[in-house]
């Protein structure tokens, strides 16, 4: 007699019913022709058209993960702000530091299982299943009767933020045709920059337990939106589901799209790789290296813009730039210029290009760090009288959010989404995602040291070295993928001009 032990955890089963329901719903088929009407597409000629109605609808949907995510980012603002004043709940600044940090450590954690789910059981599925870990961590903190359920909140939000910045941006860019590809890219930072700003927004008007309780419509949001959308064509095809594939184009490209060529292409991007990547061919084969090192460096100089530092000194810069601006209502100013410079993007990205928008954004946002450091020096070292220049720290902390809104803010996730060949994309954008979120709780812990070590100057002067380097890193090595489809991006990071 055999005896076979399982483990039925709850995530356990959910994922095995979700490959058996995926299984059984996905039709595995051949080619055209005029048995298989889905496939067969005899459109006439100059009829062949896509609509872009769905891709954006598409897109917004799978990013309601984006706008959970900025929800979790902004959540500690006004909770910090209130937790001491009306909670049964005592939090030291100690505490209030790990509460922040301990969402990167989540997010660090559930990257990289969510490239794999992502692989295994589609992006539509694995977005899904991405909306339980957030709902789990709201009513976590909601009903927290000490701080470490707080911590255990927010590792459980972290694990939701790290899959959604591997899975949402992966998604969006298998399901829009390539002259909308940058548009949508941007959506991840627009609808995470939309959550935050909802936080700014409710928690000046509500408690923190109130609040937790009202953003647990986004994660429901996501689960119900891309539960009716189809799952990406790129992955459909992989899984040899032609007819499936061919329905989610006309779905979201519309029913007049040329699905024969679409999914030509598609065959031929696949074709172009080797089977199953292993680890190791992301650091072997010259394309995937290159699309590794440039996502990487873009995470890089995107954290070591001095972003946090920015954000953390704002109220402190509005209130000696002589604004008497109530602290909540500075915050959702930076938020308001955050979201609207972020759909700036969305409509520039195609026009302008990736490059020329990060180099924008690095070049302004280091002389906007070099101002405020200037500002420091000669009001802290110097001390010198600053009345007459109020306006610097104040303009530049402004221009400085547009900037990152324009460049740094958006084009690292979707550039991710771009860059990798598709037997890679899942692994590899994992290991991007992990690497910003190890930055992230860098910065934040060593942030306040480095300034009372260092001083206030010194401190921006140092993020502002940074986008210095990450200027030539940008005209060096970074290159132009505006236009160009997935064969072409790799033909480029081979060396193939």
């Amino acid at each position: 007699m055999y005896s076979i032990s399982v483990s039925f955890t709850l995530p356990n089963l959910f994922v095995f019913f979700v490959v058996i329901i995926r299984k059984n719903t996905m039709n595995k088929d051949g080619g055209p022709g005029p048995t298989n009407p889905m496939l067969y597409d005899p459109i006439p000629e100059g009829t062949i058209q896509t609509t872009k109605i769905m891709q954006f609808l598409g897109a917004s949907a799978v990013s309601f993960a984006a706008v959970s995510a900025g929800t979790a980012l902004a959540w500690t603002s006004p909770f910090e702000s209130q937790v001491n004043e009306n909670s049964t709940i005592s939090v030291t600044p100690d505490q209030k530091s790990w509460i922040g940090a301990y969402l990167a450590v989540g997010a660090f954690i559930g990257a990289l299982p969510a490239g794999i789910l992502a692989e295994r059981i589609g992006r539509r599925w694995a977005s899904i299943v991405i909306g339980i870990p957030y709902l789990i961590s709201w009513a976590i903190i909601a009903m927290a009767s000490s701080v470490t359920m707080i911590y255990i909140g927010r590792i459980f939000s972290g694990i939701a933020t790290g899959a959604s910045c591997v899975v949402a941006p992966m998604f969006i860019s298998e399901i829009a045709e390539t002259s909308l590809r940058g548009a949508l890219g941007a959506f991840f930072q627009l609808f995470l920059t939309i959550g935050i700003l909802f936080i700014y927004l409710f928690g000046a008007i509500v408690d923190w337990v109130t609040l937790t309780w009202i953003v647990m419509i986004f994660p429901i949001l996501l689960i119900v939106s891309v539960f009716f959308i189809p799952d990406s064509p790129i992955y459909l095809v992989k899984q040899g589901s032609r007819h499936d594939a061919t329905a989610a184009l006309k779905k979201f490209w519309g029913k007049q799209c040329d699905t024969q060529q679409a999914l030509a292409n598609i065959q031929a991007d696949l074709d172009a790789i080797s089977g199953d990547a292993k680890l190791s061919d992301l650091f072997t084969v010259r394309p995937n290296l290159m699309g590794l090192i440039i996502s990487l460096g873009l995470m890089f100089f995107q954290q070591f813009s001095g972003i946090n530092a920015v954000i953390f000194y704002t109220q402190g810069i509005f209130e000696t730039a002589g604004s008497t601006l109530d602290p909540k209502i500075c915050a959702i100013i930076v938020g308001v210029v955050q979201v609207i410079m972020t759909v700036g993007s969305a409509l520039l990205i195609e026009k302008a290009g990736r490059r020329i928008l990060l180099l924008q954004s690095s070049v302004i946002m280091g002389l906007c760090l070099v101002a405020i450091g200037v500002y420091f020096t000669l009001k802290d070292v110097v001390e010198l009288d600053v009345t007459d220049i109020s306006f610097l720290p104040l303009a530049s902390v402004v221009l400085f959010i547009v900037s990152f809104s324009l460049g740094f803010g958006p084009i690292p996730w979707m550039m991710m989404g771009e860059l990798f060949a598709n037997d890679v994309k899942g692994v590899a954008s994992a290991i991007a995602v992990m690497f910003n979120w190890t930055l992230v709780f860098v910065i934040t812990k060593t942030f306040g040291l480095m300034k009372e070590s260092w001083g206030n100057d010194i401190t921006f002067y140092f993020f502002a070295t940074f986008m210095l380097i990450g200027t030539v890193f940008i005209f060096v090595i970074v290159p132009e993928t505006k236009g160009k489809s997935n064969a072409q991006i790799q033909a480029i990071l081979a060396g193939k001009r």
